[in-house]
């Protein structure tokens, strides 16, 4: 449930730590630990109150969402997961999504489809529908993306392929499909020629 500032306040008292200073002291944490699972309850926390848009300024302030695309390379899979859920969670703000963007996000983004923990896919796929404007839809729907869609489209896992189809359907052209589907049919040549032979 969203919070007013107000309301936090009364919440943490009149001498208590405040949303910045905790969110600052997660920061410090993670920037801090060797620890792989602390890094990932940190991000965790972090990806939680992104689901807020009491704490955005914040965000913006501790460079939270630069955290979350730094952590979108990293080789631990629970980090990515969380790093593109906290992405997902804050990226319609207005201001964030912007950074994302500025920041090389579309193709960090569009990496994590490759991914394979089924949330970090989801949360990847919903993350570019959300960061979709006139100036980043041609790279959001690039031909490798969109084919990506189509065969995520016909996956056996339900919450995917009905993801898929509501990306390809709302945010391509049919031009867009038709092309993708051509490169599907010539991979699916190619294969079968290097099995006859």
């Amino acid at each position: 449930m969203f919070s007013s500032k107000e309301q936090l306040d009364k919440k943490t008292g009149e001498y208590g730590i405040g949303r910045f200073n905790y969110l600052q002291s997660l920061v410090t944490e993670y920037q801090d630990t060797d620890s792989d699972e602390s890094k990932q309850q940190v991000l965790a926390n972090l990806a939680n109150f992104a689901y807020d848009p009491i704490n955005y300024g914040h965000f913006q302030v501790l460079n939270i969402v630069d955290l979350f695309l730094d952590a979108l390379d990293e080789p631990d899979q629970k980090l990515v997961e969380y790093a593109i859920g906290g992405l997902c969670n804050c990226c319609l703000d207005k201001k964030i999504k912007q950074q994302i963007l500025q920041h090389d996000g579309v193709k960090l983004v569009t990496s994590c489809l490759s991914r394979p923990n089924e949330e970090t896919v989801l949360s990847a796929i919903t993350t570019l529908m959300y960061l979709t404007t006139p100036e980043s839809k041609k790279e959001i729907t690039s031909l490798p993306v969109v084919e990506c869609m189509l065969r995520f489209s016909e996956a056996n896992n339900k919450r995917l392929g009905n993801l898929a189809k509501v990306f390809l359907q709302d945010y391509c052209s049919p031009s867009q499909v038709d092309a993708a589907k051509q490169i599907q049919q010539q991979l699916s040549v190619q294969r079968q020629s290097t099995e006859d032979t």
